[in-house]
């Protein structure tokens, strides 16, 4: 068995109101699916934080590839 949890009584409406409203049968799959969408987003947003370092490290690379096509495009911008 596990360890006992200490909740305030706002949060254990809180839960309670999930339970009925998700019809989960108890408190701690409740716990469990939060703890679930917050491992996620946490994933998400370290996943975003490599990407955009990635992007960065390649953007002066990638800005000169561009220019050197834009200079033998046909295509003429002005």
């Amino acid at each position: 068995m596990g360890k006992p949890l200490m909740i305030q009584e706002a949060d254990e409406r809180r839960i309670e109101s999930l339970k009925r409203r998700l019809r989960i049968e108890r408190k701690v799959d409740v716990l469990r699916a939060g703890m679930d969408l917050l491992e996620r987003e946490a994933g998400r947003r370290e996943r975003i934080r490599r990407w955009m370092r990635a992007a960065a490290l390649v953007a002066p690379s990638s800005r000169e590839v561009n220019a050197e096509f834009r200079a033998h495009s046909r295509v003429k911008r002005h």
